[in-house]
This record gives structure tokens, sequence and C-alpha cells, in this order.
């Protein structure tokens, strides 16, 4: 299935089109850029995070989207659908191809050798979990075997819910790339681990995602909307409900709390993927259903910035990973955000808007809740989104040098 999202005719990796990207600023290189990895219809962060990086990038270089038209088989999801309800999705700035099924070696060799017809001067293909580690896997060593640079986007080198194949998934396929981009120093320690003769490696934090806060409406207005209470302080906690994400802890601090008489009212926004009706019970056990509601389903686009319009502070009691794409999210509302050390990030929270707790650590994360949620409106102050760039630029950046390096490294007679 081929779809360029800018409805001007069908294009696919290898085939010429000129793009946004045919000026570039002052001082730029024009890049050929093939994007690896899901966009709308598919759902979640991945989804959003592939084409923002693919819009920024198509800003100043040449860029084509090589996506999936099945990624994950429907069988193995736990959600509901990984396709997006959203009425008003992403857009994708630049064209895009629905080749690849992480089920049918076919599909890879094909999308392989169309990319390899008029090579790129880069491929980028984004890991996350070690379920498409044959697919990516093959797909870059058949790239890189004609001399494409393959530079891998890691969001986490291994999956948060580990299994015992895991480890040897993951070694072999990001074994197949040039270059690595992680999106914390944690990652890189990890990928380090995995792969210690790994040459060309490099960091840059994840970006935020100002297009949702393009959605923000008055707090009050936001309330009414979700049926929510007007006058008391909201704590939110937005995504998909996993156990790696803390959601227990998270409970017992609001417990905590409650016995104080301090408890936020605290709102769960997302699809639950360990069933919902255990998470009820554990609220209903703690005595806390007074203070929490949750809303278990996939929150589509045109909803998001009521959402967080609506919260006086956003938590992340995550008890593993090492980002999140909600927490980035909400330093696009410039709310104030508690999150645990797993996933605090590298470069910092601006000057009073964040406290880093232990993770799974329900009296630290009480405590740092109590003094991060405020009576409604107190935080008007921080209404306006945080100046400066959002990061896909030094993203982008950051993707091309690794690739740079990479040719540096070959023309030295060095081998990849």
């Amino acid at each position: 299935m081929r779809h360029d999202a800018r409805q001007s005719g069908p294009a696919a990796p290898g085939e010429a089109r000129p793009t946004r990207g045919e000026v570039p600023p002052e001082g730029g290189v024009n890049r050929r850029v093939v994007v690896v990895g899901p966009v709308h219809p598919f759902r979640g962060g991945i989804a959003h995070f592939t084409t923002s990086l693919a819009n920024a990038a198509a800003k100043i270089h040449s860029v084509e989207v090589l996506s999936f038209r099945r990624l994950f088989p429907k069988i193995l999801y736990p959600g509901g659908s990984d396709q997006d309800p959203s009425r008003l999705p992403i857009g994708l700035e630049c064209p895009a191809e629905y080749a690849l099924d992480s089920l049918d070696p076919r599909t890879w060799w094909a999308a392989a050798m169309r990319i390899a017809a008029r090579p790129p001067d880069l491929v980028v293909v984004p890991w996350w979990t070690t379920f498409l580690a044959p697919s990516l896997g093959w797909l870059a060593r058949l790239v890189r075997r004609r001399g494409v640079p393959v530079v891998f986007l890691v969001h986490n080198v291994l999956p948060h819910e580990r299994r015992l194949l895991d480890r040897g998934l993951a070694r072999w396929a990001l074994g197949g790339g040039d270059g690595y981009v992680a999106l914390g120093p944690a990652e890189k320690s990890r990928l380090m681990d995995l792969l210690p003769r790994a040459k060309v490696v490099a960091v840059c934090p994840h970006p935020m995602y100002r297009v949702f806060a393009a959605g923000r409406i008055g707090r009050a207005d936001a309330r009414r909307r979700l049926g929510l209470p007007l006058g008391e302080p909201l704590l939110l906690f937005f995504g998909f409900v996993r156990p790696y994400k803390g959601v227990d802890s998270l409970l017992d601090a609001i417990k905590l709390l409650h016995d104080r008489g301090r408890a936020p009212y605290l709102l769960v926004a997302g699809e639950v993927w360990n069933g919902e009706a255990r998470l009820l019970h554990r609220i209903e056990s703690l005595g806390i259903q007074g203070r929490v509601r949750v809303d278990n389903r996939y929150i589509p686009n045109e909803e998001v910035g009521t959402y967080f319009s609506a919260a006086d502070a956003f938590v992340a009691p995550y008890t593993a990973g090492t980002q999140s794409g909600s927490l980035k999210i909400a330093l696009a509302f410039s709310l104030p955000a508690v999150v645990t050390d797993t996933i605090a990030p590298p470069e910092g929270f601006p000057e009073g808007r964040g406290r880093v707790v232990r993770a799974g650590d329900a009296s630290a994360l009480a405590q740092a809740i109590a003094e991060m949620t405020v009576p409604s409106g107190a935080s008007a102050a921080w209404a306006d989104s945080p100046p400066g760039d959002d990061g896909w630029s030094d993203l982008v950046a950051t993707l091309v040098d690794v690739a740079d390096r990479v040719r540096a490294t070959d023309r030295t007679g060095m081998s990849r």
C-alpha cells in the first residue's frame, strides 16, 4: 500500500520526490532520509514520535517514511486495537509507504531492495520492542550491505516487561546498525553493555510534544467538559496503564495523603492493559474511590489538550523505563511534574516545576505530590509553554551527525 500524506501522489523509498526540505537553511545540507516506523493510522507514543521526527526532518531534508501495513498481530496486542481512533491525527508532512509486515519476510526484502535501488544518505530505524527484532534486524542488515548508513534510534534497549529471549533478540537486531542514538544516558549505558564494540553512539533527549499544546483550553472549561471537580487540586496520570508504570505505588501515595486529609483528586487517563477490574478493586480496597477516577480508554488526539488543561500537576511514578512521552506532553503544557528517578529527564526541570523521587517509594511520592499540587488556578503563571525549541531539530541534527561519523569511519578503512 502506498500513501502520500500530503495528497500529492504516491511515492516510495528509492523514488525521487521534492519535499519541504528542498531549500535547506543557511549552512545546512539537504540529505535524503528514510525513516522506518509506524505512523498514522497506528496509535500511541511510537507513532506520534515517528511522525514528529519525520516532520522535523522534512523541514531541512528530503524525507520519506517506510511504515507498516501490519505492526502486531491482533492476538498478541494487549490493548483494544493498534489503530488510532483520533479524528485529528498528527499530519505527516512527507511521503509514506505502508510496505512492511512484521510477520512477512518477503516484505522486509522488498522494502530493502526499494531503498537500495536509489540509496538515501541515511536510514533511521526506531527500536523499542524485541517483537520486531526479525523484521527490523533483517531490514537493517539488507540495507547496510548495500552501503547505506543505518542508525538505530533507541527508545529502550530492552522491553520494560522482559522475557527470556529479549536480550539475545535485541543484541542481534541492534547489531545490524552502523550507529545509534539513545534517548538518554541510561539507555546508552544499556546499549554499550549489550554491544560493547559499538563505535558511533550518541545521546539526545526525548523532545517535547508541542503539537498537543495547541489544544490548550481554560482549566475550568476543561474540567466542565470532563465532569471533574472545579475547586480541588487535580493530579493527572496519562497513558497506557501497564505494571511498570507504577500506578499501584501512586495509589498507595494517594492513600497516605487521604489519611492526612491532603489527597488531591487523581485522574488516571489511558487504556488499562493489565485488567481494569483489578485496578478498581485496589482503589476500593484502599478506600480512596472518592479521590480517584479512571478513564479506561485510549485518549484520541483531539482530547489530549483537554486532559492536560484540566490538571494542576502531572505524575509519572514509573518503576522501569527511561523516558516518558506523556511527560514531554506535560512539559509542553508547563505542568509541574512528579516523576521517579527511572525517567527523570537528564536535562532537568525548569526551576520549581519538577520533583524526582525514588521509584517504588510511596511515602516520598506522596510528599512530592503534596508539594506540587496546589489549589486549582494557583499554577496559572505556568500556563504558557516554555520558550525555546522543542528538541526535534536537535534530534534530527544528531541522527545526521551520527551518519556522517559512520561515513568518516568507513573512509579510514575501519570496519563498521
